[in-house]
């Protein structure tokens, strides 16, 4: 919230215009630059270990589903911090 409102104020610091669709959304990615990082890092293990090989005892599996969990926890919450 308080990046869309930088972003108009500068824009209108500049004399640019905003396009009306863009007023109204939601914050960029870069206003939780942690938590965007964290978001990165997690898919990145995930593609490492998809393409590990198979057979770890069932751990690979688990920690895929881990990552596959943290990541949609990690979204929620940069979701929940934008509208709260």
């Amino acid at each position: 919230m308080k990046s869309t409102m930088r972003m108009l104020l500068i824009a209108a610091a500049l004399g640019l215009s905003i396009p009306a669709s863009m007023a109204n959304a939601p914050a960029p990615a870069v206003d939780q630059p942690h938590m965007q990082a964290a978001l990165e890092h997690l898919r990145a293990a995930r593609v490492e270990l998809e393409k590990a090989e198979a057979d770890k005892g069932g751990h690979r599996v688990a920690a895929i589903k881990a990552c596959n969990d943290a990541i949609k926890h990690t979204q929620e919450g940069i979701e929940f911090a934008r509208t709260h």
